[in-house]
């Protein structure tokens, strides 16, 4: 009796699954996949193909395994996740691996772990666990919101202090999605403005790094230092007016394969995309990805309590903010700031950051109604 009660649970589980958001993430990774082959070539045949495609198995594994338990859990625990995240921030200023200029990463030799990818998810699931425990119709004055405003900002102090400029913006951004959708009064919204008026000013002059600065006039600038700190960005724009309507073709793309665009496997690999595959290739990758935002969104209608709904809202901001930011770096329209193309670029941490986030958004589809009884 015990045995058939269990088919028929995860026969619901099954029924439930969201086949849709699992084809549009499949699709959406084997474009990456099949873009690294080509910027592979272009790196003297580093494979980064073979990794990610290595990384993305783990993240099935990883998606598998979130959806095991019920999210629930997630949100009872959501205080104590958000903390061991800050102790890990902690740890990657004491004993952190330093790459490019930055330290960012916590080295356990099989594997560096990067725990600023970590606090988006633990970012959107303390800020969804704070609104469910204070379920109310009226806005919300900006006193009510001073834990989770404390919370959030000393994550983000941290990850500025490594410096990473781009990881602290996106989770500014995820935070502010969910606190906007979730509602503030008029009076906080323009005390909040003027605050960040008044802050902008004060990070240029405190804040920023002598680079990150650079990286800001470059923008405002591009022909001031062609060969110089407006370079990529420069190089970026080349490959993608390059790429014409149906692009060169696969490894094709003078841009990339020449060595002219630093980065290109990671942060710009939208402009190896843009080159081989033209106006064309990226119209079906933004339709992939706005596919896959509504369907979050979608998911996110459907969850059957407050904490799932404000954690899809967390998701779809979480991805709408990468792909917003980084396209606008890559095409010249927003400053460089260091940040991946979900599911596309090269990274592990990035991969699976990204997938375990797709995998706790399916467990809220799965359990929108009680899988037993």
């Amino acid at each position: 009796m015990q045995l058939n009660s269990e088919q028929e649970t995860w026969q619901r589980v099954l029924e439930r699954i969201d086949w849709g958001l699992i084809g549009l993430i499949a699709a959406v990774t084997g474009i990456g996949i099949l873009n690294l082959s080509s910027a592979s070539r272009a790196a003297g045949g580093v494979s980064f193909h073979t990794a990610q495609s290595i990384w993305f198995l783990l993240g099935l594994g990883v998606i598998v395994v979130v959806c095991l338990f019920d999210y629930r859990i997630f949100e009872r625990w959501a205080y104590v996740i958000y903390g061991l995240v800050l102790l890990l921030l902690l740890a990657v200023l004491v004993v952190g691996t330093e790459l490019n200029g930055s330290q960012r990463w916590l080295d356990f030799g099989a594997f560096l772990l990067q725990p600023s990818e970590l606090l988006k998810i633990a970012t959107i699931l303390v800020t969804a666990r704070y609104f469910q425990d204070r379920s109310r119709e009226e806005p919300y004055a900006l006193r009510d919101l001073l834990l989770p405003f404390g919370l959030v900002g000393s994550g983000v102090v941290l990850v500025l202090e490594q410096p990473d400029l781009g990881t602290a913006l996106v989770v500014l951004a995820i935070f502010m999605t969910m606190v906007l959708f979730e509602g503030v009064r008029l009076r906080g919204l323009v005390i909040l403005g003027i605050a960040g008026l008044i802050a902008l000013p004060l990070g240029w002059t405190f804040g920023m790094k002598s680079y990150q600065k650079e990286r800001v006039r470059s923008f405002l600038s591009l022909n001031a230092d062609e060969y110089g700190s407006s370079w990529q960005v420069r190089q970026s724009m080349i490959a993608f007016g390059s790429g014409r309507f149906w692009g060169k073709g696969y490894g094709e793309g003078t841009q990339i394969q020449k060595g002219f665009v630093p980065e290109h496997e990671s942060d710009f690999i939208a402009a190896n995309w843009g080159e081989e595959r033209g106006f064309a290739g990226m119209a079906l990758l933004l339709g992939l990805y706005l596919a896959l935002l509504l369907r979050i969104l979608h998911i996110s209608q459907t969850a059957r309590d407050r904490f799932g709904v404000h954690v899809g809202i967390g998701l779809a901001a979480l991805l709408f903010w990468h792909i917003v930011l980084n396209l606008g770096m890559v095409t010249g329209l927003l400053p460089v700031a260091g940040l991946t193309l979900p599911l596309l670029s090269y990274g592990g941490s990035s991969l699976l950051t990204t997938l375990a986030a797709l995998g706790l958004l399916l467990n809220i589809g799965i359990r929108r109604r009680p899988l037993s009884g």
